[in-house]
């Protein structure tokens, strides 16, 4: 028997074990249900009520802090006013001058009413020098991605996302769930356009950004300084 038929013989054997494996695991939980009384399904129903009426408070929560929009701030003031109290934040530094900013106007508005659990802002950067000095922001259009009150990481232009203007709405949020700007329901392990840089080279991008143009990044933006 050459090495060749050997490998796909232990091939086989591997793939008939993994199907038993699952079909096992199939009849487990099978017969865990039918073993279900009416009190063991009431309090299942119970704990997925719970569930259902935390998530909506805290979806309500979220929208009273005027999330679910997507709105400009008019002022550097107000970007620390308004970011200030949220767990996460995108941040669209752009220039009314800049056409691809409106690229990025297009899919944020989209993402914004999806995603509640983030906030979705835009500053014009002639308006907040400060503030772009602060964090080096020397590209127009950037979104500042913040978690936890610090700056997790930039999306400069348009080389993260395919490296072209008509990357998908999938493909931004694709991207921003990598930085945990959002609670990505998808597979982060891959961006979801075919034609998309590997996700490999899309990371890297965006630690050498980091590393050289933003000395900044991990400070905490809501000091008492």
């Amino acid at each position: 028997m050459d090495a060749m038929h050997m490998q796909q013989q232990m091939l086989e054997q591997q793939l008939l074990k993994a199907a038993e494996m699952m079909e096992s695991q199939i009849d487990t939980e099978m017969k865990k249900m039918n073993e279900l009384d009416d009190d063991d399904i009431e309090s299942l129903r119970q704990k997925r009520l719970n569930a259902m009426q935390k998530a909506h408070a805290a979806k309500q929560e979220f929208v009273a802090k005027g999330h679910g929009g997507y709105d400009e701030l008019p002022s550097e003031k107000d970007f620390f006013d308004k970011i200030k109290n949220c767990k996460r934040a995108v941040v669209h530094f752009y220039r009314p001058t800049t056409l691809r900013c409106e690229i990025f106007d297009k899919h944020l508005a989209l993402l914004a009413p999806k995603h509640v659990e983030t906030r979705f802002v835009k500053l014009n950067a002639e308006k907040c020098p400060f503030l772009c000095e602060r964090l080096a922001i020397r590209v127009i259009p950037t979104l500042l991605l913040i978690v936890d009150g610090k700056t997790q990481e930039k999306v400069v232009g348009f080389d993260q996302l395919g490296g072209h203007d008509n990357f998908s709405t999938e493909m931004l949020e694709w991207r921003l769930g990598v930085s945990k700007a959002i609670n990505y329901r998808g597979d982060i392990s891959q961006p979801p356009e075919e034609n998309a840089q590997p996700r490999k080279n899309l990371l890297n991008a965006n630690r050498r950004i980091r590393s050289n143009d933003d000395p900044d990044t991990d400070d905490e933006l809501f000091g008492d300084d």
